[in-house]
């Protein structure tokens, strides 16, 4: 599957604790680890990618 990846814009502070997402799979929204891109993803609905979004805004 060629997905293509992104980045947060807040993933510059050099640290290398970055995931990258991909939406549009299949209706869905895959996340893996950017250290390691040949690794597993996980997949959300777009209704729980929001959740969790907002719950890690509100932290």
């Amino acid at each position: 599957m060629d997905l293509k990846w992104r980045k947060s814009s807040r993933s510059g502070t050099g640290n290398g604790n970055c995931v990258e997402v991909a939406t549009n799979v299949a209706g869905m929204v895959a996340v893996r680890d950017s250290k390691n891109p040949d690794g597993p993803m996980l997949t959300a609905s777009p209704a729980e990618w929001r959740a969790f979004l907002s719950t890690v805004r509100q932290a």
